[in-house]
């Protein structure tokens, strides 16, 4: 069992909760809820990581952390 690291914002216009997997090109998906969220979210990795070769995977970067930067705008 591997943990994967998401990205989860709620999209203000939509209202719908977006994530995105960094490491795992074109792992993203949404959802109205987060239990949908998640559930959509576990079917797109799965589907990306059965085309990724098996040495790829092994290689996707461990998760640290997340720091958020304010600035001006």
């Amino acid at each position: 069992m591997q943990k994967i690291t998401a990205f989860i914002e709620k999209d203000l216009e939509t209202g719908l909760y977006v994530a995105l997997v960094p490491s795992i090109p074109g792992a993203h998906t949404q959802g109205e809820t987060l239990d949908e969220l998640q559930t959509n979210l576990k079917e797109v990795i799965d589907l990306c990581l059965e085309q990724m070769p098996k040495d790829e995977i092994k290689l996707l970067p461990e998760f640290i952390g997340i720091q958020q930067i304010e600035v001006a705008g």
